[in-house]
């Protein structure tokens, strides 16, 4: 453990960053770079980026953390699954490779985990005992953090994106309806160009635009994200509990129009328990991942 600066680092599928970060979650330094083919040049690229943002900082890091897309197993630092999207990730050796690349030690996550981990330490939901974070990106991401940790299981714990019981869509893992059909960017976007036909694929954004704007497909379909993100969080709360639930990630922008739909899945049907639970968007923007991998580390 540190008290000094730490560098997190955010392997993503589009891009890899790194950031230098005080005790205080202060972000000091970053570097950005595309994230190439196959797992030995990812590596190459985030150990390259952790030697820029600390020359740029100015000061020395005792530790690395890393918040990867995939499933990393938290024992042995492998990569064990990740999307079709990655390129020869699958079996990386992610903790010692980057350790003999940087001769640091490193600790390694889920980019959901980190993401979580930042936003439990400085962010939306700080000073919370127990909560759960979904992220809704190109697909959905999930985490736990109970008891004032982060809980990993064998390395997927909290990856309710990969639930069923949310239709029939076929998800990118290429099971049947995940709650990934629903409430994914993707999905958002194939669920719009199936009520549209227009021609040409609209993006997440242009499609909260639209809904704003008073498009009532752009806003059914984002409507029935939230409402299925409603459903995820009344699952989480009963198997697990929590009562706080942190949502983050790019379809999270729309968070206007996905709000009114999770608060009135949750009314609908409230917890057994009777126990609320607080549903808050995150604050922590791009940092959260690189903050909560450098927190993991420190």
């Amino acid at each position: 453990m540190t008290g000094g600066p730490t560098a997190g680092v955010d392997i993503g599928g589009t891009k890899i960053r790194a950031a230098v970060v005080t005790a205080d979650g202060a972000v000091l330094a970053s570097a950005t770079a595309p994230t190439p083919s196959g797992g030995a040049a990812m590596l190459d690229v985030a150990a390259e980026l952790v030697e820029r943002a600390t020359a740029t900082a100015r000061v020395r890091v005792a530790a690395v953390g890393v918040g990867a897309a995939g499933v990393v197993d938290p024992v042995t630092g492998e990569v064990l699954a990740a999307s079709d999207s990655f390129v020869g990730w699958v079996g990386t050796d992610l903790r010692g490779g980057l350790a003999a690349r940087t001769g640091l030690p490193v600790t390694v996550a889920n980019d959901v985990d980190a993401f979580l981990v930042g936003e439990a330490t400085w962010g939306a939901v700080r000073g919370v005992r127990s909560a759960a974070g979904i992220a809704l990106g190109t697909g959905v991401g999930g985490a736990l953090w109970l008891d004032g940790a982060l809980y990993r299981g064998a390395g997927a714990a909290g990856e309710i994106g990969h639930m069923p019981g949310f239709g029939d869509a076929r998800c990118t893992c290429g099971q049947r309806g995940h709650l990934e059909t629903l409430a994914s960017g993707r999905s958002v976007e194939r669920r719009y160009g199936e009520a549209v036909v227009a021609g040409g694929v609209v993006g997440a954004a242009e499609i909260e635009a639209r809904a704003r704007a008073g498009d009532a497909d752009a806003a059914r379909v984002l409507a029935d994200a939230g409402r299925a993100v409603g459903s995820a969080v009344l699952v989480l709360a009963a198997l697990l509990d929590v009562g706080h639930v942190v949502v983050g990630g790019g379809l999270a922008h729309a968070w206007d129009l996905l709000e009114p739909a999770i608060r009135a899945r949750l009314v609908d049907e409230p917890p057994v328990s009777g126990h609320p639970v607080e549903v808050r968007r995150a604050v922590l923007g791009g940092d959260a991942t690189v903050v909560g991998a450098a927190a993991l580390a420190r």
